[in-house]
């Protein structure tokens, strides 16, 4: 099976690095991982590792170092490889907004979990999903705790669980860290929280179908303790620009960062990009960065669906169809253009690329959720019926749009015990945390 090609390691542009200053609790910690056979338990976010997914998980890691204690060393694990950090622009915008440095989290690429399993080590709690994925399935035996918002899928088991279909993992997260651990809150951790309920929540706003009275009692207790928090709709508005900046992206990057896959005897890839066609194709150099993109994913066909908005804020919907394959090209945008559930009233685009052949796209309510069944209709017949799959090397895109890459890459861990316990350490015991 191919592997997604990682996204190149951007430049640390985030807040400067946390100093610790309680020693007792970091010769706590060093001494646990100074044993021969040290207990590691992880506090685990989603793959697709959203800002709730994120923030779910370091917090809750912190509650657990704070309230549990002892010389287990508790780890938030984010379930992306730390390459693909800069594709969740949403997420780097809030570590950037809270002085928290990449450098102090930990990633999927960086622990071997399986590794620890054998070794007897290891202790698992899920936060923001409550069933692993298939490819993580040899680790349920050591799941001790699920916390979830959402539907509940998990089979009858013997650890704790906690699934309510609230708005955000954060506001059951929050919830928790009130009732059980108020003290340890601060500024930072609040603002981190507040962040994730706000974004999921769709800004508390009723309308959107999101937020629920647990929701809204949660941000509200955040906003009377920490009356500094940022104003809900500056917060909610910067988080939402920030979750379709791809400034500073290159090519691969962009075509990453919402991504779906779909095979049958062809393999295909939609991508969302949040740039005009004419400016994601006016390099001359695209079509071999698209070609080799295609090559890494031994990709038969590749669509491009893009959104952008005019000077009034109107919407804008572009799809180009690329593969040097002239029959495969010309069959999908054929399939296109004759569509009528929904129609997606096509008007061609001149292309300066042969191999792309690009549209207007006039239905701006037809998001790639209701473009992916047509391309599946394609790719049936073109394999006589059966059923198409979504690609497993793609988990699913999360609520708020991001790409997912394969965070499940195996290999040996890429962090030492030593830098392992430093990172924990500066994160979890600031003087003011």
């Amino acid at each position: 099976m191919n592997r997604l090609p990682s996204a190149e390691k951007p430049e640390n542009r985030l807040g400067p690095r946390s100093s610790s200053s309680d020693g007792a609790s970091e010769s706590r910690l060093k001494a646990g991982l100074d044993q021969a056979r040290p207990q590691v338990h992880v506090v685990l976010g989603n793959e697709a590792c959203d800002v709730d997914s994120m923030v779910s998980a370091l917090v809750y890691a912190y509650f657990l170092h704070k309230t549990v204690g002892g010389e287990t060393v508790h780890i938030p694990l984010l379930n992306i490889r730390q390459s693909d950090l800069v594709l969740r622009s949403d997420n780097v915008f809030l570590l950037n907004q809270t002085g928290l440095s990449p450098d102090l989290l930990v990633f999927r690429d960086q622990m071997d979990l399986p590794a620890l399993q054998r070794a007897g080590r290891l202790r698992l709690t899920l936060v923001d999903h409550n069933v692993l994925p298939s490819s993580d399935r040899d680790l349920e035996g050591v799941v001790v705790e699920v916390v979830d918002h959402h539907l509940q899928e998990r089979d009858p088991s013997t650890c704790s669980v906690t699934v309510e279909t609230v708005g955000s993992c954060c506001t059951l997260v929050a919830e928790r860290v009130l009732q059980k651990a108020p003290d340890i809150l601060d500024q930072q951790l609040a603002h981190l929280l507040y962040a994730a309920v706000l974004l999921d929540c769709v800004n508390m706003a009723p309308a959107a179908g999101k937020v629920t009275p647990k929701d809204s009692q949660v941000a509200a207790a955040l906003e009377m303790r920490f009356p500094g928090l940022p104003q809900r709709g500056a917060l909610f508005q910067a988080l939402q620009k920030a979750k379709f900046d791809v400034s500073g992206l290159n090519t691969q990057q962009m075509l990453l960062k919402d991504m779906k896959a779909v095979s049958g005897s062809l393999s295909l890839v939609i991508s969302v990009l949040y740039v005009p066609l004419e400016d994601f194709l006016r390099p001359p150099d695209v079509e071999d960065e698209l070609t080799a993109f295609c090559r890494q994913l031994s990709l038969d066909l590749l669509v491009l669906m893009t959104i952008s908005f005019t000077d009034t804020q109107q919407p804008v919907r572009e799809l180009a169809v690329f593969s040097h394959s002239a029959t495969c090209r010309d069959q999908l945008s054929q399939h296109l253009e004759q569509a009528q559930n929904p129609a997606l009233n096509l008007s061609p685009l001149s292309s300066p690329h042969p191999h792309i052949t690009a549209y207007h796209q006039g239905n701006m309510l037809a998001s790639r959720k209701k473009v992916l069944p047509l391309i599946k209709d394609f790719l049936r017949e073109e394999d006589g019926g059966g059923d198409m799959e979504e690609d497993s090397r793609v988990p699913p895109t999360p609520m708020n749009s991001l790409v997912d890459g394969c965070p499940l890459d195996g290999g040996l861990p890429g962090i030492s015990a030593q830098a392992l316990q430093e990172k924990f350490c500066k994160m979890a015991d600031r003087p003011d945390l």
